[in-house]
Order: C-alpha cells, then structure tokens, then sequence
C-alpha cells in the first residue's frame, strides 16, 4: 500500500508500529522504602546541593504544591520538610496521590502540620491509577495522623476514591473546616460527632454504603450543600429538617420508600434530587419552599401525586407509573403479606445492588435490565457488575461473528438461582440480517455458549437482547450465522438448514451409541466478488458449511451432507474436472482437497457426499489448480471488514488527539458530525481488518503518546477493531527529541506494498503552536498562545489558566456558567451538544465566556466573584494566586529592566504593559 507522506512542520500518526521514545516530561521514579523522615532526607542530600531550597520548584507554583501526578510524591515531600525552602512556607494548597506505600503516605502526612503550617486545602486522593480494564482504583488510605488536627488553617479536605471504612478522628476536630469531600469511599456510617463542624458548608459522601444517617447531621446549621447519592439510604432522619442554610441536597440512587415531613422546613433549600429511588409518595409541602426551583423525582414509584406537585414546572416525574393502577387486591391473607415488587435505578457504572427473595426490577446505569423473580434466591444476595471494554481474550467469536455490545459481567460468578433471571442487554443494530441471527453468549464451565435469545424493538435503532439465566458470569451480544441443532439418537435423524433448505445433513440408524448434539451453520460468498478475486467470470461457489459436534469426533456410520451446487451450475452440463470438495480442520492453516477421497453423488441442483466426522466444507467451480490456497483467500475476504482510519484534534485543546477506526460508508458522516470540534487531515487509505483483530498507533517525528492508560503497550495505543462498535481513543501528546530524520525501519515499511505490511497507514496532525517560533523546534515545550482575558489592574489569564480551572469544576460547571452571566438555555444547549463528555461541556462554556470578554475590564474579577458564589472557593482561591504571581514577577521584572516609571502621573510617561501571564 502507497503511504502518504507527512507535510513538512507536522507529525504523523502512524498504525501497525512504534518509534515512540520513552522519554516522560516528569520522569520522578525514585522511591522511598522506609516511612522514616530521616531516610528520605538522606538519600535526597546525596543528590542535592546545599541551596537546594532556594532553586526554583517545578512542582512549586506561587502557593500551591501539586505532586499528585508526580511518581514519589510523597518523597518529594518529604525532601521539601528537611530543606524547609522558603517557598513552602507559603504554600496553601497541596495536592497529593494516595497511590503510594501506606507507611510512607502515613509519615509524610504527620510532617504536615509542622512544615505547612498555613495550609487551607489538602488533597489526598486515589483514583490517578486504572486497573487492566480502565476502572479507577481506590488509594491507599485507611486513617489519617491524629496530628492531621493541628492544621489550623485547613478549610478545604478531599479524601475522594480511598479507602475509608470510618471517618478518621482528627477530621472531627477540625474547627475551621468548609469542604468535605469523601466520595468513592467504604463508609457505612457517619459519626455523630460530624454535627459539631461549626463551618462545615459543603459535604459529599457519594459512591459509599451509608444505610442510615446520625440525628446530629441536623445541627450543620451552616451547611449549604449536602450530596449522599449512590449509597444504600432507606430512611431519612426527621432531624435533617434542622439544615436551616441547606440550598443543595441529593440523595439520587438510594433505597428511600418515604420522606420525612421535616424536609418541608428546609426554607432556603433550591435544588432536591430524589431521582432512582422507590419512593411511593412524598410531602406536598415540598411544594410550598419558597426557593425550590428544581425538584428531581424521576424514576421512583409514584402512582399518584398531590396537585401542587404535579403542576409545579420546577418537578421532574419521568420513569414513574403515575395514573397507572395499583396492583389488584389480594384474594387471600397470604398474598396479602406479598409485598410488591421493589424496582432500582442505579446510575453508576460500577456498583452494586442488593437482592432479597422478593425479588425485584433493576435498571443499570449503561441500559442493562434485570428481573429477579420472587423466590429467585432463599437468603439475601449482593449482585455486583462492571461494563467491560471488549478484548480479543475476553471476547470469544467465531470466523463470522460480530461483536454487538460491550461485556457485561454480573457477579458473583457461578451462584446458581432458584428461578431464572431475566436479562434485557442493548446492542447496536447490525448491519446485515439476512441469514443471521442476534443471540446473547455466555461463559459457564470455562467454556462460552449461546443463550436461547428473543429481541424487543423499543425503537429502530433500540434494540434489546432477552435472554433466561440460571446463573451469572460474563454476557455479551453477538450476530453470528443462522445456527441450526439437533439431539441425535441412535435410530438417526435429519437436520436441515432454515436459511438454506437445500442444505441438509442425513444421519442413518447406528451412526451413534449416545444421543449426541450436533450443530450447523451457513454463510454466503457473493459470486462478484469471488470472480474478482479470481480473475474468472465463470467461476462460483457453493454455500460454506459449518457442522460441528459433541462427543466423540468421528461417528460410527457415514453421514450423508447435500450442499446445492455452485450457483449458476447443474449436474447435467458440469465440468467435473472442474468441481472440487474443499475442506478445513481448524487450526489448520490451508483448505484441503478432498474430491479424490470421496465420491459426489451429483443430481440436477445439488451435491451428495458422505462424511464420518464434521469440520466445513465447500464446494467451488474453478478452473484453477491450486484451489486450496485460493479458498484461504476467499474465506479471508469473506471475514475482512474495509474501513478508513482518522485523527482529529480538538480545536480548544490540539493536545488532544482523537484517533478512530471506522467503516468505509461512515467516514463522510462522521467528519461533518465532528467538524465544529475538532480539525484533522483527510481519512487514511482504506485498510481491510478482521473482527476483533488488534493493531496499534503511534506518533513519530519526536511526538510520545501519554502512555500512563492500560491500553498503551510500549509507547502504542493499542486498538481492537470490532465492525459495529465505537472505536475510538483520545490520548495526549507532548514533545520529546525531534530525530534528524525518519528512522530507516519507518522508511523501508513506507516501501512496503504487500498485503502483510505492517504499516497499515500515515496520518498528518500539526503540533500545537509554540511560543516565539513559527513552526516546531527542537526540545521546545508546549505553550498555548494567551487569551489576554483581565487587565492590567486586576491580573490576566492565559488559555493555560483556564484550562487548569475546567478540570477543577467537575459538576458544578453549570452553577458557575449561570453566576458568569451564561443564561440557562445556552448551559442546556451545551449540554446536550456535548452530552456524552463532561470536560468538554466545561471547556466549552468556559472559553466561550472567556472569547467575549476579551479586552473586557474586570472580567477576572467576575470569574472569581462567579467561583466563590457557586461555593468554589478553593478554585477562586488558586486563580487569586495565579494572579497575584504574574503581578509579582512583571513588577520584578519592571524594576529589574529599570523601567518603572518614576510618576505615572505625568504627562508623557507611558503606562505599564499588561504583566506576563503565569502559568498555572
């Protein structure tokens, strides 16, 4: 295949190799094998000079310490504690990964108070590292150092994704704290003591297994926002009423069936999630608060609902069966006592759910459902699940099978049930349906099958996948061949084709001791393309048969397979020199010959042979002699799925790079769909590739890929390729050493035009543009050009600034958006635009606010007033001290160049130029 050359000035991303240094931008990878302070301090002195402390940190930013990204975080910090540079002194703001050895993270954390004594915000948090199969995993931490109390300045703690069973003592002596965040944790309780946070405004505790709350939580008199979604919260305390400053409250996902009435004495209260829980009524005083203007009640059981309620247009009542009847009464006492069935939304990918033997209806958050029938288990069960990326060795597929769902595993694994399980999967339509068949698979005995599998069509492109299930394991829908089976008995029997009839396979008495079951499947060649492969007009071929089998490999007595003849061809004018009787053993590598050794019984329309064990089979009309290389070929081309590869670069952000691999039809749909976000050269080549087959991606021209993901394999992304899913990645680049030229292996496989080269195409992508240079140079790092956002009064931002404060926003983007002035229909229309990616739903609204106020004054000031009144103020807090950073370094350089102005006040003398903005 010809290779498109790179455009001079740009890098090229290039499939199938890697020429990828290994060089990393933070390349920190010594470690500490002993929590003790003094051995950390004696292997740094070894290396570092004695003014060490005064050198400029590149971790060290004005106030704020950032080594959550860095390898040996907590090493460095240590450092830091025994030189006591000036510059820690000031720091405020430190972020550290609890990825690390727990005895380490322990007695870094105990240096804490003495050597940062002014800190206000402290970061410690897991969830920087994935496992194999891209979750997040937890950190380290289980408690924190009693001494963590002494910190009297600390307003702001994030102990998210770790692995907290009960909340650390200390945390309940911190006075001065305002934001608590304990997300993605282990806590099954609260402490009552957490009533007496005098400050206390904020407090997450998302994603953990909180049943119950204390009375005390009622005294938070201060709190402002409260988010307990996603934990297992079947009852309110009536004390919550006592949240008199309470403007947020969620309690999305939980189990509540009612709600206390004191919920109506929450006067300032705004916002009231209750979505994806079982609530069957609630108080319609809710009606009455006077600043509720939203109340999310989507997805409960609510039947009826009083009237102020259900006219109010601050309410959400989606996923409820209101008007519907209840259930009719109960004939006897008995059924009387039989509760109605409890149905669970849940809204996270990873989680878990209970089941009793009541049974009940579950909705995953990613479209799976689940029925559990009563009486399905005998004792109380716990079902975990995980939606899994699918991979060549997790998933199982046959030569002409497609994938049309990711793996879905429901745990724990091998638990039989009582009753079967109803299990609806969503798939993506498939392509072709003619003499195929969609059906649910399966692993049970370390060996996969298919389930007995009947399809709902909610809408054209929503379709479900119903299966029974007696057990749980792995599940994922496949299209494969119309299959065919049969249980054959000693006495014989006949299997036929349902998509081919005149395919049929004879079994004569004897031709087994046992029952033993049998199985068959047909797939279609179009003659054209065979022809063409050939380079014949005449030639054609049979319909391809699968037969396979359980029990011994071979039978008994002959057994008798009729395939028709190849179209266009009947017994009474053939060339039988002509026809051949192919065949193929797996794993075998060549299709075999077999016409010799067996006699065809040949009729008008079809082909008769007898066979004592079963493989595929294939009849061709050639007149050709090498039949068997050229049926490897054919089979292959059958199997080969011809798509485009592309790459895309945000406009916002050109470090990131999206890379896709998609069907040749669906490449002119896709750019014009991704055209307003990202830019990128035209589609590749057309490269050909099987189901499920893996290739790779790289950058050359001095471009690393960002290779801390579990699918970067030496430098490469790493791709499967699966015909009707999503295959796409976004990775990040930066700049390493530019080689002088293209290494010799990259040339030579440019030369390359065989069908098994393994450069399979090059794709141009321009490098962000750097700072004083027109084009790239060597060694040089990336910069982004400045929005020039701010005045010279009150500071300026560069697009850097504002990239570092999207990625802090997280969910509270939208509250920020309407306190900058961004009206409610333009935040509802970039969520929807960008609706299946948050960060750029952030990136977007804000560079959109930041390009209109370009050379606007106060613009600065408004984006930190907008912070602090969306109840973020450690983001303003570090925007501040961005801003008083670049004021400080243009004042020194002022005076240093000796051109401050002795009065600015006089005629003639000229005023300053805007300060130099500081990268955050």
């Amino acid at each position: 295949m010809q290779l498109p050359r790179a455009l001079p000035g740009q890098a090229c991303l290039r499939a199938g190799t890697c020429l990828a240094s290994k060089d990393r931008r933070w390349a920190m990878a010594a470690t500490v094998e002993g929590p003790e302070l003094e051995a950390a301090a004696a292997a740094g002195d070894a290396s570092e000079d004695s003014d060490a402390g005064s050198r400029a940190l590149p971790f060290l930013g004005g106030n704020r310490l950032s080594l959550d990204l860095y390898p040996g975080g907590c090493q460095q910090l240590l450092h830091l504690c025994v030189q006591q540079p000036l510059q820690l002194l000031q720091v405020e703001f430190l972020r550290l990964s609890t990825h690390e050895d727990p005895q380490l993270l322990e007695a870094t954390l105990a240096q804490l108070p003495q050597s940062l004594s002014c800190l206000r915000s402290l970061v410690l948090k897991g969830g920087q590292r994935r496992d194999t199969l891209g979750a997040c995993l937890r950190g380290a931490l289980t408690n924190l150092p009693a001494g963590l109390s002494g910190l009297a300045h600390l307003a702001h703690l994030d102990l998210s994704f770790n692995s907290l069973e009960t909340l650390p003592a200390c945390v309940l002596q911190m006075r001065g704290l305002g934001a608590l965040l304990l997300s993605h944790n282990c806590l099954s309780e609260l402490p009552e003591a957490l009533g007496a946070l005098p400050a206390l405004t904020f407090l997450t505790v998302t994603h953990n297994r909180l049943q119950t709350l204390p009375p005390a939580l009622g005294a938070l008199s201060t709190l402002q926002r409260l988010d307990l979604s996603q934990n297992l919260l079947d009852t309110l305390p009536p004390e919550i009423g006592g949240l008199g400053s309470l403007l947020e409250l969620n309690l999305a996902s939980n189990r509540l069936q009612s709600l206390p009435a004191s919920l109506a004495g929450l006067r300032s209260l705004r916002l009231l999630v209750l979505h994806s829980n079982l609530l069957a009524s609630v108080p319609a005083d809710l009606a009455r608060l006077p600043l509720l203007t939203r109340l999310d009640l989507r997805d409960n059981q609510l039947r009826d609902l009083p009237p102020e309620l259900l006219d109010a247009p601050f309410v959400r009542l989606q996923g409820n069966p209101l008007g519907e009847a209840s259930p009719d009464a109960p004939s006897s006492p008995v059924a009387a006592l039989i509760p109605e069935m409890p149905r669970l939304f849940l809204t996270s990918d990873l989680d878990s759910f209970p089941v009793t033997p009541q049974g009940c209806s579950v909705t995953l958050a990613c479209g799976v459902r689940l029925q559990f029938p009563a009486g399905a288990t005998a004792t109380p069960i716990t079902i975990r699940y995980r939606l899994l990326l699918p991979e060549p060795g997790l998933v199982p597929l046959g030569p002409h099978d497609a994938l049309l769902s990711h793996v879905l595993e429901l745990q724990p694994h091998g638990v039989a049930f009582q009753q079967d399980v109803g299990l609806w999967l969503l798939f993506t339509p498939p392509q072709a349906r003619r003499c195929r068949e969609v059906v649910v698979r399966t692993r049970n005995d370390n060996s996969w099958g298919d389930l007995e599998t009947y399809l709902e069509e909610e809408a054209p492109q929503r379709l479900w996948a119903h299966c029974q299930v007696p057990h749980f394991s792995w599940f994922l829908v496949v299209s494969r061949p119309v299959s065919n089976a049969c249980l054959v008995p000693p006495e014989g029997t006949l299997l036929c084709s349902s998509g081919h009839p005149g395919v049929k396979v004879i079994f004569p008495p004897g031709a087994t001791e046992e029952p033993r079951r049998v199985s068959m499947q047909v797939v279609r060649m179009a003659g054209r393309e065979l022809q063409a492969l050939l380079g014949e007009p005449e030639a054609a071929v049979s319909p391809l048969l699968c037969l396979s089998q359980s029990g011994p490999p071979s039978f008994l007595q002959p057994v008798t397979v009729q395939l028709p003849l190849p179209s266009g061809i009947t017994g009474l004018s053939l060339d039988r020199s002509r026809l051949h009787l192919l065949y193929w053993a797996p794993p075998a590598a060549t299709w075999d010959d077999i016409t010799a050794q067996v006699v065809l019984e040949l009729t008008h329309l079809y082909a008769r042979f007898q066979v004592t064990h079963f493989s595929w089979y294939w009849l061709w009309y050639t007149t050709k002699n090498c039949v068997g290389g050229l049926a490897r070929k054919a089979w292959e081309r059958l199997r080969l799925h011809r798509v485009n590869l592309i790459a895309l670069q945000r406009r916002r952000d050109p470090e990131q790079v999206l890379l896709q691999c998609l069907p040749r039809n669906k490449v002119d749909a896709t750019l014009r769909r991704l055209l307003e976000r990202y830019r990128g050269p035209e589609p590749s080549d057309t490269v050909e590739m099987f189901e499920g087959e893996e290739f790779f991606a790289a950058f050359e021209r001095g471009i690393d890929v960002d290779a801390d993901r579990p699918d970067c394999v030496e430098g490469r992304i790493c791709f499967v390729f699966y015909s009707h899913l999503k295959n796409v990645k976004e990775v990040s680049f930066y700049r390493g050493a530019v080689p002088v030229r293209v290494p010799e292996e990259a040339e030579a496989a440019r030369q390359r035009k065989g069908a098994d080269a393994l450069w399979m195409a090059t794709l141009p992508i321009k490098l962000p543009r750097l700072r004083g240079s027109e084009g790239p140079r060597r060694g040089a790092g990336l910069s982004l050009a400045p929005l020039n956002l701010g005045d010279a009064e009150t500071g300026f931002l560069t697009q850097s600034n504002l990239l570092s404060v999207a990625g802090r926003l997280g969910l509270d983007w939208p509250a920020v958006a309407l306190h900058l002035g961004v009206s409610y229909r333009e935040v509802q229309r970039i969520r929807h635009e960008f609706r299946d990616d948050l960060d750029e739903q952030i990136r977007h609204m804000l560079f959109s606010w930041a390009e209109r106020q370009a050379g606007q004054p106060g613009a600065v000031g408004l984006l930190v007033q907008a912070l602090e009144q969306s109840d973020r103020q450690d983001v303003a807090e570090e925007v501040r001290a961005v801003l008083e950073l670049g004021r400080r370094k243009y004042q020194d350089s002022i005076r240093r160049m000796g051109l401050a102005p002795k009065d600015p006040a006089l005629p003639g003398s000229s005023a300053p130029q805007p300060p130099e903005p500081a990268q955050a």
